[in-house]
């Protein structure tokens, strides 16, 4: 009997950012988390920001992160679907996930069936959302013309620009991990909204860097997946059930703890 019959979720890992835990550890506590899921998982969704920034130039790509890169592969190769959507930290990808790691990328919200319930997945950012000055900073971020220009910059000036603002900009430090309730939460809102045209079982976003299970009526749910920088957590969907768990492990912080 094939023993890899879960679908897995998880999000905002940050990897390589400098604040909370280590970014080393980090990456290793990540590593271990998908090295005891890998008998068990069929497909694994990494919903966005899983680099603190990533810039993919033509012939370049940020160093580090091989412990995290190594087991994408080792999962791959042997057949486990890893799907990979950009977020806002990880939005320049180009081709190098998907040919040298075997990702499945996705730049956007995507829905598709599992076992008879409708999923829709997506980083989170811009999702439902009205403030317009948040939106125009995610249109620079995404405008071709102005990533091309950026592109010109060497690595070492590009790439160092880029750390520096992930850790002063003004999208760090507008998250709230308290729970604002559902009339001012973008993404509940989004849900409910969608909920009208299509039928989704399961709403699972990122970004938001919350842990939440919410019921949003008897048959839908809307899951946010936290980070792994202070509360590590992920969706595990069996077929039947889903069910949102903590991750920890010996030598790294317990869920909440920083």
């Amino acid at each position: 009997m094939d023993s890899r019959t879960h679908t897995y979720f998880a999000s905002d890992f940050h990897l390589g950012l400098k604040a909370g835990t280590d970014p080393l550890e980090r990456e290793r506590h990540v590593v271990r988390w998908l090295t005891e899921i890998s008998s068990t998982a069929k497909s694994i969704y990494l919903v966005g920001d899983l680099f603190d920034f990533w810039w993919e130039y033509k012939m370049v790509v940020p160093k580090g992160f091989t412990r995290f890169l190594g087991k994408i592969s080792e999962l791959t190769d042997a057949g486990v679907e890893v799907h990979f959507f950009t977020g806002n930290h990880d939005m320049w990808i180009g081709d190098y996930l998907a040919k040298e790691c075997g990702m499945i990328l996705h730049t956007g919200e995507y829905r598709f069936e599992l076992n008879g319930r409708r999923f829709c997945v997506a980083h989170g950012e811009g999702v439902g959302v009205r403030d317009k000055k948040y939106l125009a900073l995610l249109w620079v971020f995404r405008n071709r013309f102005l990533r091309s220009l950026y592109s010109m910059l060497h690595p070492r000036i590009g790439i160092a620009l880029a750390h520096r603002w992930s850790l002063s900009s003004r999208l760090a430090k507008s998250y709230s991990r308290e729970f604002r309730g559902e009339e001012k939460e973008p993404l509940v809102r989004y849900a409910r909204e969608a909920m009208q045209d299509d039928d989704i079982d399961f709403f699972i976003f990122g970004h938001r860097h919350i842990p939440l299970d919410l019921s949003l009526s008897e048959k839908n749910r809307l899951l946010i997946l936290g980070n792994w920088f202070n509360a590590p957590v992920y969706a595990d969907w069996n077929g039947e059930e889903m069910t949102l768990r903590e991750y920890k492990s010996d030598g790294y912080l317990k869920a909440g703890d920083n």
